[in-house]
């Protein structure tokens, strides 16, 4: 039996969280025998609830989902993650979950049979179609989209209102259907045909006096997106304009949707998670969560491709064994010099790809960028070289070594070297990626490391072949 003072629901739902993680079975037992407290935690806050949900996981979250009503059942599996939520379904099956499906979002509905596949998610739009057939030709029309595009985030829970009508009449129409409407940031006017062709917020609006025509206070032409443009085309619109929600149009500029401010908020969130992802080689898609065989099928490419340059390196630096032979201590320094680029080169990497995705880098600043770049990276060269140096010194010296200070000469060129191209190199990757038209981040982090470590690894040989 799980005990505890009840003070608020948030405090409780912590507490019952951390209880999860140690003993699920003991807290859905009592949760199972208390519905009117679970309801009572998902009605003040569907995310507590959730949280508590994803510690059970999938074996004990739809025995609890089943205790809820549809209409907070849907914000709770909103809540979830999508993999969960996904599999919380498909236990429940078809029957038991298409009243939940009819009361949420049409967006939010189609995000979670997205996780399915075309076979699996038809039964639960056949049951849905009895339902209300209307969300199910309506989430039908949203699968139709890919998920990464405009079409795959937006909703068809908008207002929309015709021309014609005065600021008085628009109120009067919003109050009538304000309660099937999530997204009331703006208001849109579209023309008899549906074609987009104003705006106007919904604060503009209501203060507007009633016989004004819409005409005179929206937004001519306002900026919108084409149904099939990528996701990264809807954020940076939302970014660049400070939009709270991004119209979607179709070839004809019909008003299909708008893409509301938590989707704008969550194709942002993906676009950098991507970026971070395929910087390193990693699936774009992938989450801790994936599946093993797709994780490895999307890892494997890169790691290969890794395999190879890391070969190039090791030629590389057999030029130079001789060298190695007759001063060994220096295998003992060269990871220091291979580090010194290796975390310079991902200081730029990082910096450049959060302006390509953020605000963006104009191609007329490329070079002044990159000059920047190798300022910055002579300047660190410089200090963080002569240090290195230095300390290479002292070591050499104290182990016994000869010719302790002609090493820590070495050390010291090679590491101004290694730090200075490393740090043009995490720059100029991801721009001649995206000059290629190529994703900038597409594993720059494995090109960026075979730079650094043939500077750092062969580099560092040549110098010390050329001054020892």
């Amino acid at each position: 039996m799980v005990r505890f003072r009840l003070v608020s629901p948030r405090e409780v739902a912590a507490r019952l969280n951390v209880r999860a993680r140690r003993e699920p079975e003991a807290v859905t037992a009592h949760l199972v025998a208390h519905p009117t407290q679970w309801r009572a935690l998902v009605g003040a806050n569907p995310h507590d609830a959730a949280d508590i949900l994803e510690e059970l996981g999938e074996e004990h979250a739809p025995e609890l989902l089943a205790l809820v009503d549809p209409e907070e059942a849907g914000p709770l599996l909103e809540e979830l993650r999508t993999d969960l939520a996904v599999e919380i379904l498909e236990r429940l099956g078809p029957s038991e979950t298409a009243l939940i499906l009819e009361a949420m979002a049409s967006h939010d509905a189609a995000d979670l049979l997205m996780g399915m596949g075309p076979e699996d998610r038809e039964p639960f739009l056949a049951a849905l179609d009895v339902v209300d057939k209307d969300t199910a030709d309506g989430i039908r029309a949203l699968l139709r989209y890919p998920p990464e595009s405009a079409g795959g985030l937006m909703t068809t829970d908008f207002a929309a209102l015709p021309e014609g009508i005065t600021a008085g009449e628009a109120l009067e129409a919003i109050r009538r259907i304000h309660e099937e409407i999530q997204e009331l940031a703006y208001v849109y006017v579209v023309d008899e045909l549906d074609r987009l062709t104003g705006v106007i917020s919904f604060r503009d609006l209501a203060f507007r006096r009633p016989g004004v025509g819409l005409e005179e206070v929206m937004v001519h032409h306002p900026i919108a997106v084409h149904a099939l443009a990528d996701r990264a085309e809807v954020a940076e619109l939302s970014q660049r304009y400070n939009l709270k929600a991004v119209p979607v149009v179709d070839q004809r500029r019909r008003l299909l949707g708008v893409v509301p401010t938590d989707a704008v908020f969550s194709a942002i969130h993906h676009e950098a998670s991507e970026d971070f992802a395929a910087a390193f080689g990693a699936g774009a898609e992938e989450s801790v969560y994936s599946a093993v065989p797709a994780s490895i099928r999307a890892r494997f490419p890169w790691l290969v491709l890794n395999l190879g340059l890391a070969f190039i390196v090791s030629v590389a630096m057999l030029q130079y064994e001789s060298v190695l032979v007759r001063h060994p201590v220096l295998a003992v320094l060269l990871p220091v010099v291979a580090l010194l680029g290796g975390n310079a080169g991902a200081q730029s990497l990082a910096v450049t790809i959060r302006g390509l995705a953020g605000v963006g880098i104009p191609r007329t600043e490329v070079w002044g960028i990159v000059g920047r770049q190798a300022a910055i990276g002579a300047g660190n060269g410089v200090l963080v070289g002569a240090a290195a140096g230095t300390v290479a010194t002292f070591y050499v010296a104290t182990i016994g070594a000869e010719q302790a200070i002609g090493i820590g000469l070495v050390v010291a060129v090679a590491g101004f070297a290694n730090l200075a191209v490393a740090t043009v190199a995490g720059t100029a990757i991801p721009l001649t990626f995206r000059a290629m038209g190529r994703d900038p981040a597409l594993a720059s982090n494995i090109f960026l490391t075979l730079v650094t470590d043939l500077v750092g690894f062969a580099g560092f040989l040549a110098v010390a072949g050329a001054l020892l």
